[in-house]
């Protein structure tokens, strides 16, 4: 393995004049994070939002239109990307858990069709798919996982430990490959950013940009998941199963330098030069201390590791709101915003404490929806709100559609350029959505399910154990209260048990999987 040292994001030559290009049609560059939560995104408004904002990715949804009911149709990275890739269901792509394989590249994918039309594609940063990439003229991606600092990136030809923070490289990468494209071609670009996924690392100028912030604890944060078997038997909470070390950045004792519980310390700890790792302590130190100083009792504990949480995962996103903010301002230097369709999204929701939780997984709202955000000037009206039912496998379609090309028909999501361009819902728009998780056993321990949402109300199905969960989301929007089986729930329930028999027969879900 080759070891060099590279640039930072911020220090960039100068920008190139840009050729005309000839093709008029748009360029796409489709940005993508890791378990970013809606809430941590200010454009949404959540009240943990407003104490880290995100200025630079509010741009894009003040420039374009901001999407309140868009989700995915399998939260969990490989699935969700796979999804995304194809515009279909899990079970049509093939890649139904991170534990699959490899993601089948041989298959039709939005890149390869583009590819085909003309388009000069490239993707940068996080894969997490196993398998080479394919449709790209150029990739560069992160082993595996990647680590935040000082990563290997992968090319066709080798990999290379690069040194620096990982947020910063794919920025960097990102835009040089910008300045070096073929200028002729319109172009298809994924910048994916490992942040913010767990543990949560921030860059070294952000390690201590929230030390001071006490962010609001969630009401639920000590839900006791009375009525929903699945959630009393997850392993993802915050106070009970999160790594001491590795997660929390908790150490032995005051003053010491090295961490609690960390099974992971390659993809951490390890990482980092014994420069890096002494100003990491140091910069920690001051909140390390006070946990073996001041007395806590053990709620007062769990409340503790939840602002430690907060605190480390809002600074990571400070980076990739940089970074979205670097992207933007290249645009509109050279001129490529007036022709640029830019998308900011992740790969499914997360948990900021609803219920006690971090990961993902659940079809429970914060986990099931997805922040989008989409700009194309002179084509989205600045400011758009969409309300209508929108998925991930409809990203696909939609992107074809703005490209004029026509979308096969074997994808199983829609386009909703329509709605973007309008900024109403049409009368034939989905009502409700599907959901299928499947990775049980599995990290995390959260039961494979199904389920429909409609705009008041969802049924989930943990298919293997054969329970129910009914939510009311008008009544009860943080799904507290099962009322599958209550007095009064029967009508709905044979509804959307219906609905379910037949989004399952439309997206030709196999038997095996209900």
């Amino acid at each position: 393995m080759n070891k060099i040292i590279t640039i930072g994001a911020f220090a960039l030559s100068a920008l190139p004049a840009i050729a005309q290009q000839p093709d008029k049609r748009p360029n796409i560059i489709f940005i993508m994070s890791d378990d970013h939560a809606t809430q941590a995104i200010s454009a949404y408004g959540h009240p943990v939002s407003k104490l880290a904002p995100t200025p630079n990715i509010d741009r894009i949804a003040d420039n374009g239109a901001q999407f309140l009911n868009n989700y995915c149709a399998n939260s969990i990275s490989g699935p969700s990307r796979a999804s995304i890739l194809t515009g279909k269901h899990s079970h049509k792509n093939g890649f139904l858990a991170n534990w699959n394989k490899e993601f089948d590249g041989t298959q039709q994918t939005l890149p390869k069709i583009l590819q085909e039309n003309g388009y000069q594609t490239a993707l940068i940063g996080k894969w997490h798919l196993i398998s080479k990439p394919t449709g790209f003229d150029h990739w560069m991606i992160l082993k595996d996982q990647g680590d935040y600092n000082n990563p290997d990136f992968i090319t066709e030809n080798d990999t290379v430990q690069y040194f620096g923070y990982v947020t910063d490289l794919i920025t960097t990468f990102t835009k040089q490959w910008l300045q070096t494209r073929d200028d002729t071609q319109p172009f298809f670009l994924m910048m994916q950013h490992k942040a913010p996924h767990r543990n949560w690392v921030p860059a070294e100028r952000h390690y201590n940009l929230y030390e001071e912030t006490v962010f609001p604890v969630p009401e639920n944060y000590f839900d006791d998941y009375e009525g929903r078997y699945a959630a009393k038997h997850q392993e993802m909470n915050i106070y009970r199963d999160m790594y001491e070390g590795h997660d929390l950045k908790m150490v032995t004792g005051i003053n010491s330098d090295s961490l609690l519980y960390d099974p992971w310390p390659h993809a951490f700890i390890e990482t980092l030069t014994p420069d890096e790792r002494q100003r990491f302590f140091d910069a920690y130190r001051e909140r390390n201390n006070d946990f073996y100083t001041t007395p806590r009792n053990e709620k007062e504990i769990a409340e503790w590791k939840y602002q430690r949480y907060m605190q480390d995962y809002l600074a990571t996103i400070r980076a990739v709101d940089e970074s979205v903010g670097q992207i933007l301002d290249y645009l509109e230097q050279t001129g490529l915003d007036k022709n640029t369709l830019v998308i900011y999204t992740t790969d499914q929701g997360f948990y900021l404490g609803e219920h006690g939780w971090f990961d993902k997984r659940f079809m429970y709202e914060e986990s099931f929806q997805m922040p989008l955000l989409m700009q194309y000037k002179g084509h989205i009206p600045p400011g758009t709100k969409i309300e209508g039912f929108t998925q991930n496998i409809d990203f696909a379609p939609t992107f074809l559609d703005f490209c004029g090309i026509e979308v096969p028909a074997d994808m199983q999501g829609r386009s909703f350029k329509e709605l973007m361009e309008t900024g109403t819902t049409p009368d034939d728009w989905r009502r409700s959505l599907y959901y299928h998780y499947y990775e049980f056993p599995g990290f995390h321990s959260v039961r494979a399910h199904y389920g429909v949402k409609t705009d008041r109300y969802k049924l989930i199905h943990f298919y293997k154990e054969g329970i129910w969960e009914l939510f009311d989301l008008e009544a009860d929007p943080m799904e507290m209260q099962n009322i599958y089986g209550k007095e009064g729930t029967g009508e709905i329930t044979g509804k959307l048990k219906q609905e379910i028999l037949r989004l399952q027969a439309l997206y030709e879900v196999p038997e095996e999987h209900r």
